[in-house]
């Protein structure tokens, strides 16, 4: 493996998802990439949503991992604010390469999401493969 790729940030709803979705992709994600790369995954924090006190916590502990990621992964099964912003964060400011997955055709996605990922495939698998086609020796 490349030296150069080794953090994937696994980028995806978690508020208003429920948390069986939300920790379903990112535990099949390191499946298929868990060999390869070391995936930072934000849902092993015992953050709660809505909670006053932890809401900076939540935001900050998430653009901490996006900054120590080399690749970012993005669930885009739904419009979230937060994916949107990491995803703008991480494209726009630090220039991350970005592959999504996402089950909407080209013309039903927010073109935001299309400026911003560098990639979008239709499912999970196959953004897993491309990353390691791509991004491993």
């Amino acid at each position: 493996m490349s030296e150069e790729w080794r953090k994937i940030y696994l980028s995806g709803p978690i508020m208003d998802e429920s948390a069986g979705v939300a920790r379903e992709w990112r535990n099949t994600a390191k499946l298929l990439l868990g060999e390869k790369f070391q995936l930072l995954d934000p849902m092993r924090r015992k953050f709660v949503d809505r909670e006053v006190d932890s809401a900076n916590e939540i935001v900050e502990f998430d653009l901490r991992d996006v900054r120590e990621a080399d690749l970012i992964l993005v669930n885009y099964n739904k419009p979230s604010i937060g994916t949107s912003m990491e995803v703008f964060y991480a494209a726009h400011d630090l220039g991350k390469f970005i592959v999504a997955f996402s089950p909407f055709e080209y013309q039903n996605c927010s073109p935001w999401m299309v400026r911003y990922c560098t990639k979008i495939l239709p499912d999970l698998e196959r953004a897993a493969e491309y990353i390691l086609t791509h991004f491993t020796d």
